[in-house]
């Protein structure tokens, strides 16, 4: 049984006396001169993980003032494995933060079509065949379309300056540029 036994280090009961000062005095001295102690498995869990150096540095900052709350919410019976699995989940964290992150291409972002965005040569009769088009939307669309793309107005001064709900500002101008777009498409090939 002696094999399950870990025996204690000088340094873990350095680690303890460190964490017991830190959270009575809360002084960051003292827990800078812990954590100190183990920057390099910090850095080296968020190399690990992260795979970039600046990242890993970011982290092993990031970590150090997570760490100033996180000691004292949890019950920590030895400070480096504790510190190894709070760096290890704040890289993870990391990581599943940047998935959602979605990318969008320049072409989605600027509708890049003919249709939008006319060519100098066409542009006054573009401008009126858009005229025509926004005329046969509904007065909702409209006017939320009016007011996002050309006084270039937010969905929520849109919202605040026609009475909508936002949900409704955001329907009526997805639906008011698809209608724009179909109704100039069908125009452009007359």
């Amino acid at each position: 049984m002696k094999f399950f036994n870990r025996p204690v280090k000088p340094e873990d009961t350095a680690d303890d006396k460190l964490l017991a000062s830190y959270r009575e005095s809360r002084d960051l001295k003292v827990l800078g001169h812990l954590y100190e102690r183990y920057m390099p498995l910090v850095y080296g869990v968020g190399l690990k993980y992260l795979k970039d150096e600046e990242r890993a540095q970011d982290a092993v900052m990031a970590i150090f003032e997570e760490l100033a709350q996180k000691v004292h919410q949890h019950e920590i019976k030895q400070f480096r494995p504790w510190l190894y699995v709070l760096s290890r989940n704040h890289c993870l964290m990391q990581l599943r933060s940047g998935k959602k992150l979605e990318t969008v291409t320049l072409d989605e972002f600027m509708e890049f079509t003919p249709v939008l965005h006319p060519d100098t040569e066409n542009r006054e009769e573009a401008m009126q065949a858009l005229e025509r088009c926004l005329e046969k939307l509904t007065p909702a669309q409209q006017q939320s379309v009016k007011l996002f793309y050309l006084d270039e107005k937010c969905y929520k001064e849109v919202a605040d300056e026609t009475g909508f709900t936002l949900n409704e500002v955001k329907s009526y101008i997805q639906n008011g540029k698809r209608n724009l777009k179909i109704c100039l498409e069908k125009n452009s090939g007359e």
